[in-house]
């Protein structure tokens, strides 16, 4: 859907992008945690507004970096 502007399930354009809001706790984040840190990595939605299909997006090279480095 990111890429295509289309919904993979019904084919409607009608989606929207909903952002990680950094104000709530973790919110859709991937959290990193370190000894005595936690690190959050922002988690970009994309929604159809047909029919409810979502899909969560890293959305920078950087934070996908992030994960590999402590989870790969």
């Amino acid at each position: 859907m990111k890429r295509t502007g289309i919904c993979p399930k019904c084919g409607s354009r009608d989606l929207v992008r909903v952002p990680d809001d950094a104000h709530r706790y973790l919110a859709n984040s991937i959290c990193i945690t370190k000894l005595v840190t936690v690190e959050r990595v922002p988690v970009g939605r994309y929604v159809c507004c047909d029919c409810g299909y979502v899909e969560n997006w890293v959305e920078t090279r950087r934070d996908l970096d992030r994960i590999k480095g402590a989870f790969g």
